[in-house]
């Protein structure tokens, strides 16, 4: 899971520039609005709302503009209304994507995506054609620096994560869905720096890519992740660390 891990990284850190530049303040804004909509706008009531504050805040993104998303979730004030959707396909190599979508128009949707696929040697597929391949899962990353791995274990295990798995400069911490947020709360009261948290899509298996192939893939998820409509992006692949790098500047 290495490469699909650095990659991991590697788009935190860019989503991380994007919000520099407000560019990211768009699929956030949907992100809370539909939470609220679903949910309720009380935070403490809807944990999915909670986890897209939390998100939101983690980019910068000013409180005015999340209390304004939370009423337009609810009808409170005037919103468009958002519907979700998900894609499956297939990138270069035979490499599984799983696309999620907050999307206004639904045939806008299905044929930019289309078109991005077909750009990069990629196809989308039928409905269950990729999915049973991804787990939901929560991911908590921890810088190795200055933080000791007996001490991360132990903290993680006594609050319910199922693993950690330990790279080359990160700990990687698996949670279930509804363990998430009492691992991520027991490393924060522990003074336990956390680099990024989320709920994702992990695979239960990879796909070896390097040279062409690679370079084609990483093209697509990037147009992907450009996308507006696009809320998250998700792939089987495994890199090479320092091909990924490479790709990647």
């Amino acid at each position: 899971m290495s490469g699909h891990s650095k990659w991991h990284s590697i788009k935190h850190k860019k989503m991380a520039e994007d919000a520099k530049r407000g560019k990211i303040f768009t699929k956030l804004i949907r992100e809370i609005m539909v939470a609220a909509k679903m949910g309720g706008p009380n935070p403490e009531t809807n944990p999915k709302l909670r986890m897209a504050i939390e998100k939101a805040k983690s980019y910068n993104m000013p409180n005015d503009n999340i209390q304004r998303a939370i009423k337009k979730g609810t009808g409170e004030e005037g919103g468009v209304n958002y519907e979700q959707f998900t894609y499956e396909g297939y990138g270069p190599g035979g490499v599984a994507i799983y696309v999620e979508v907050l999307t206004d128009n639904k045939n806008r949707s299905a044929a930019e995506i289309r078109s991005i696929f077909s750009r990069h040697n990629g196809n989308l597929a039928g409905a269950g054609s990729v999915s049973w391949i991804f787990e939901r899962k929560g991911l908590i990353t921890v810088k190795k620096e200055g933080v000791d791995e007996d001490t991360v274990l132990g903290i993680i295990l006594d609050a319910g994560a199922e693993d950690m798995k330990t790279e080359s400069d990160r700990y990687e911490i698996i949670t279930t869905p509804e363990n998430f947020e009492k691992v991520k709360k027991a490393l924060e009261e522990n003074n336990i720096p956390i680099e990024n948290a989320s709920i994702t899509f992990i695979p239960k298996n990879t796909v070896r890519l390097e040279g062409k192939e690679a370079e084609q893939l990483l093209k697509l998820l990037d147009e992907l992740e450009e996308c507006d409509d696009v809320q998250g992006v998700y792939a089987n692949f495994d890199i090479p660390d320092e091909i990924l790098e490479t790709i990647s500047k």
